[in-house]
């Protein structure tokens, strides 16, 4: 698999722009409601109910304007994983045998587990994407800021925590781009990422590293002087040029997000349990 196509292939922290209601969405609620989305993928553990968590995610990618090509994609990077998780599942839970591979041997129960699991993240990771892409860093920042406020009542700084988790989210496509760029440079110096063992593709990769980390101290050197320049002192007295509202679709969504989830946990109570 080529590395830098893989690469290409995150998502998250990308943000697309758009007149989707998801875009429209105060970010507050959608955090909230991404919270008790995962909670309920993990809460769920029957056919019924996963099939409805599936329809219910595909919904959303269609109606939030992004393309889906680029929403599936963010699979691709740890499609190995889920593979992996998968294997692990199969092979080594107890139950009915299905088929022997060497010392090996695959079950009924391991297959349905695996699938559970494998389901379970490939959600998790459409969701947590879908958020990024329909939520600017700015919007994103002063959502987890306003959630987490009451912290600082025990002198949690937070302000402060919620630019570095939204800055670090925001810096991950700028440092893959940059790790794009090194990699092409390197190939066209005859650098070979693709073939032969592990220990020389481990290799290979110490000299775009190298210069990757030097790229990132340096933009996070920038950024610091940037900041200091607009005279920035952290949050204590800050205020904010746009206030965040609730809307009509943020209480639509709610409505909706609570009678789904609702249905959702009587359908997966009552069906097909998905996993033993």
């Amino acid at each position: 698999m080529d590395v830098v196509i893989l690469l290409n292939d995150i998502q998250i922290g990308r943000y697309l722009p758009g007149n989707s209601f998801l875009h429209r969405m105060d970010p507050r609620v959608k955090i909230v409601l991404l919270f008790f989305f995962l909670l309920l993928i993990f809460f769920v553990d029957r056919v019924e109910g996963f099939t409805a968590l599936g329809i219910s995610v595909v919904l959303l990618m269609i109606f939030s304007g992004v393309p889906l090509g680029m929403q599936l994609r963010s699979i691709r990077p740890i499609l190995w994983i889920v593979l992996f998780t998968f294997g692990v599942h199969l092979f080594m839970t107890p139950g009915a045998e299905l088929f022997s591979a060497g010392p090996f041997t695959a079950t009924q129960e391991g297959l349905v587990r695996g699938a559970y699991i494998g389901l379970r993240l490939i959600l998790l990771i459409l969701l947590s994407t879908l958020l990024t892409l329909t939520t600017s860093p700015l919007r994103l920042t002063d959502g987890l800021e306003a959630l987490l406020s009451p912290l600082r009542r025990v002198g949690v700084p937070v302000h402060e925590l919620s630019m570095m988790m939204t800055i670090a989210l925001r810096f991950i496509p700028t440092l893959l781009e940059e790790l794009d760029r090194i990699m092409k440079a390197q190939k066209a110096r005859g650098a070979d990422f693709e073939h032969g063992s592990i220990v020389q593709r481990m290799r290979a990769i110490v000299p775009v590293l190298v210069p990757l980390f030097l790229s990132a101290f340096r933009r996070a050197d920038e950024l610091a002087l940037a900041m200091e320049s607009r005279c920035y002192r952290g949050g204590e007295g800050r205020t904010q040029m746009k206030e965040l509202h609730t809307g009509r679709v943020d209480y639509v969504s709610i409505f909706v997000f609570v009678v789904g989830a609702a249905g959702i946990c009587a359908v997966s109570m009552g069906g097909l349990t998905f996993a033993p």
